[in-house]
């Protein structure tokens, strides 16, 4: 288990400190109690997941109001001494000044980072203009200064996962969010090495983010050595968790069968695990 971290100031100030040399992992849980393992096995911040926690509500991605995922947020960053990033999706809002007060309101849940995308949810539009999508990075980094600014703000390019991968766009965007004040830069669903050393020099010296959601040839040392700084899972982890559930309860259902058990944790770790790292 990590030194404690007595206070959400530290919990940023430690964050950003990651941020400026070396790569490390930040992993995604989607409830207290996945939080709390992740923290138990040495991890040096964790972030949330949109989906994870969505699926956890009998919900699809992006289905999950902002009141409902300010509440979690807030959970998540008392659950652990871990810094935490926020999935914090699109802000909830389209225009700036509402993308404002939700990251407002989401520095009020004691995260240590959050995450501003430019995808629309429109799939006839699916990425807003590159001056509305500046305007509202904008905004969210204007929230976090009027705070005292110690909260990092993500940018992230959301152009592979719309079904718009090109490199090109991609940095143009991660550029101009930079400038409009973001402090790391994020395009989800770029894989090639090719691609990850352009995002990483095109933005330097910035940070760059890259998620790995995927079973990857590429090891953390791998990663490292083209110059990321962090790397991310989004909701692999939760979707690892929701491959075994499916797995045993169909063998369950289909062939009367216990086999998928097998491999459960035991209740007496999870009872050690969780007794022992108290948080509230």
């Amino acid at each position: 288990m990590s030194a404690r971290v007595s206070s959400t100031a530290e919990k940023r100030r430690r964050f950003h400190e990651l941020h400026r040399r070396g790569c490390f992992v930040i992993p995604n849980p989607w409830d207290r109690g996945s939080a709390r393992y992740l923290q138990a096995l040495g991890f040096q911040a964790l972030a949330t997941t949109s989906s994870g926690f969505a699926w956890s509500q009998g919900r699809p991605d992006a289905g999950v109001p902002r009141e409902a995922a300010l509440a979690h947020l807030r959970a998540m960053a008392d659950a652990t001494d871990l810094p935490v990033n926020a999935d914090f999706q699109g802000g909830f809002a389209h225009e700036p000044d509402g993308v404002a007060e939700s990251v407002r309101l989401a520095i009020e849940t004691g995260v240590a980072g959050l995450s501003i995308e430019d995808s629309t949810g429109d799939t006839a539009k699916p990425l807003y203009d590159l001056d509305d999508a500046v305007a509202r990075m904008r905004a969210a980094r204007r929230a976090i200064d009027r705070t005292g600014g110690d909260t990092l703000l993500v940018g992230r390019a959301e152009c592979f996962l719309v079904g718009r991968p090109d490199i090109e766009e991609t940095i143009s965007r991660l550029q101009a969010y930079a400038s409009a004040g973001a402090d790391c830069l994020y395009a989800p669903g770029i894989r090639l090495p090719e691609h990850i050393r352009r995002v990483v020099e095109s933005v330097a010296p910035k940070p760059v983010n890259l998620l790995v959601g995927y079973a990857s040839a590429l090891s953390v040392a791998d990663i490292a050595a083209l110059g990321v700084r962090r790397i991310s899972v989004g909701g692999a982890l939760a979707r690892a968790a929701w491959g075994g559930f499916m797995r045993a309860a169909k063998l369950l259902a289909e062939e009367g069968r216990f086999d998928g058990l097998a491999d459960a944790a035991s209740h007496d770790t999870l009872e050690s695990l969780l007794t022992s790292s108290p948080v509230d």
